[in-house]
């Protein structure tokens, strides 16, 4: 019988499923929409069993979609949202609150308490992260002290954390495994990076028992089977990797100096740096790619927070467009934005900004700006913003790209794609096959049980699609950034600089 691998891709929008064959291609999609939850300004969560019960059903939904049985996976392979954080009873499986999701804001206070005192370059020197609310370990202590009894109840070793795997391998063996990756755990604020475990200096500093945590194992290999009568065979787990490590594998930027940008709710650019960790001077994160049984990479990564889902406000917000797919239809109606920015700082920015206090801005309205022109500006601010976090990376790392492999939704967006290649100077190159983080993970997976032999039997698979070429001059190019960091520094209410990853800093003397 012919064998696939299915991988399970938990997004922050959507529960997916999606089954591989021997080259690399999606045979059988199946995905549900999530269900967010706002309770206040800044918070977002989700139901954690909405999120079990969405990704079983598309699991199944995927295999009935192939026509085929359990007993015709090899192996599944898991991909999630990363610093969304789940707290669940050990003896029932049942969570003590919703998911706290990674855009949530509700422990800014926390990290800036933290960075008050003192503690940037230790974190930053242990985990390769800035301290932020971003991280799951700031959402660990906030439900430890708030939810009635948590603490306590941690303590006696009744509870377990996870990130979103760990959530879905405890409900896939019923409890069995208890168990995360070497790429989830880096993002936690709790992992030392290099000496591959919970470190505890930075439990105590946050006040986390090491009992809640899970066992950290490589992003490749065997853990275990699903439980029995669950998908009607039992099937070996054979991955685990965080959304973005996984799109970078599933690029097949398996080399030192290779990169890749993912455009889905946030931007999330990632540059391979092979064995050697560097610490980011322009407020990057420095974060392990994949973690195999005999190899280990590191990647320096900017997260861009807002990114598709400005297109999504521009639907639900602003109603100019009825479904997505529609801006690139209505931004195309204009040759340019008009002198228009839109900096879509909804939940604050990330790298290479870190300021959890801006707002969304649009500056540069006049009476002749139209609704095209503002969907035209929304479209390159997640170009400008991949710029910004690439020329901070090529700092930092010392390398000029030979080009910039894309996934994501936004990525089949044609006017989005060469306007990024204008911006960033270097070809932006998108894969035939897009679903990459799910196929990251499927590869992962693979590698582990034998369906595939090699990383390099796995290179060989990945082919382009398009490659768009930049086209504009570097006068225009400059002018335009330019126009860009005066809507940064507008947004963050600070001095201007010239260097994309100094703006929103004060140029006065500290």
């Amino acid at each position: 019988m012919e064998q696939y691998i299915l991988a399970l891709d938990q997004g922050t929008t959507s529960a997916r499923a999606i089954a591989f064959d021997r080259q690399g291609r999606p045979c059988a999609v199946a995905q549900k929409e999530l269900t967010p939850i706002f309770p206040q300004p800044g918070w977002v969560e989700h139901d954690a069993d909405e999120i079990w019960s969405a990704q079983v059903g598309v699991a199944s939904e995927a295999l009935a979609r192939l026509g085929i049985t359990a007993k015709q996976i090899a192996a599944i392979g898991i991909t999630n949202q990363r610093e969304t954080t789940i707290i669940w009873e050990r003896a029932t499986g049942r969570p003590i609150y919703n998911a706290i999701v990674w855009q949530d804001r509700r422990t800014a206070a926390l990290a800036q308490m933290l960075e008050a005192a003192g503690h940037r370059t230790l974190w930053q020197t242990k985990t390769g992260l800035v301290i932020d609310a971003y991280f799951s370990g700031t959402k660990i202590k906030w439900l430890l002290d708030q939810v009635p009894g948590a603490r306590a109840r941690a303590e006696r070793g009744e509870l377990a954390f996870g990130t979103v795997d760990s959530w879905l391998v405890w409900q896939l063996t019923e409890g069995a495994l208890h168990v995360t990756d070497a790429t989830n755990a880096s993002r936690t604020m709790l992992y030392n990076i290099h000496t591959q475990d919970w470190d505890e200096e930075l439990l105590q500093l946050l006040d986390i028992p090491r009992s809640l945590l899970p066992v950290v194992r490589s992003s490749s290999e065997v853990y275990g089977k699903t439980a029995a009568g669950l998908l009607g065979a039992q099937v070996p787990i054979a991955s685990l990797a965080g959304d973005q490590q996984a799109a970078t594998f599933g690029q097949a930027c398996l080399q030192p100096g290779m990169a890749k940008n993912t455009y889905g709710t946030g931007c999330f650019l990632l540059l391979n740096t092979g064995d050697r960790p560097i610490l980011s001077q322009h407020q990057l994160l420095t974060t392990i790619a994949w973690r195999l049984p005999h190899q280990l990479h590191y990647a320096l990564e900017g997260s861009v927070f807002v990114a598709g889902a400005v297109v999504q406000w521009l639907r639900d917000g602003l109603g100019i467009i009825h479904h997505s797919q529609a801006v690139e239809a209505l931004a195309g109606q204009v040759s340019d934005a008009g002198g228009v920015y839109f900096v879509p700082a909804f939940v604050g920015l990330g790298a290479p900004y870190w300021d959890s206090a801006a707002r969304g801005t649009i500056t540069g309205l006049s009476r002749g700006s139209t609704a095209a022109h503002v969907a035209r500006a929304a479209l390159e601010s997640m170009a400008y913003q991949t710029a910004d976090v690439l020329a901070a990376m090529r700092q930092d790392a010392q390398i000029n790209l030979a080009e910039l492999r894309v996934d994501g939704g936004a990525a089949r967006n044609d006017l989005l794609m060469q306007f990024q290649a204008d911006v960033l100077g270097v070809p932006v190159v998108r894969p035939r096959v897009t679903e990459t983080t799910a196929l990251g993970a499927a590869y992962l997976a693979g590698l582990a049980v034998g369906y595939w032999q090699s990383v390099a039997e796995i290179a060989q698979l990945w082919q382009a699609e398009r490659t768009f070429e930049p086209q504009m001059s570097v006068d225009q190019r400059d002018s335009l950034r330019a126009g860009w960091r005066q809507a940064i520094a507008q947004t963050v209410g600070k001095a201007v600089s010239s260097e994309p990853w100094a703006v929103g800093k004060s140029l006065e003397p500290d």
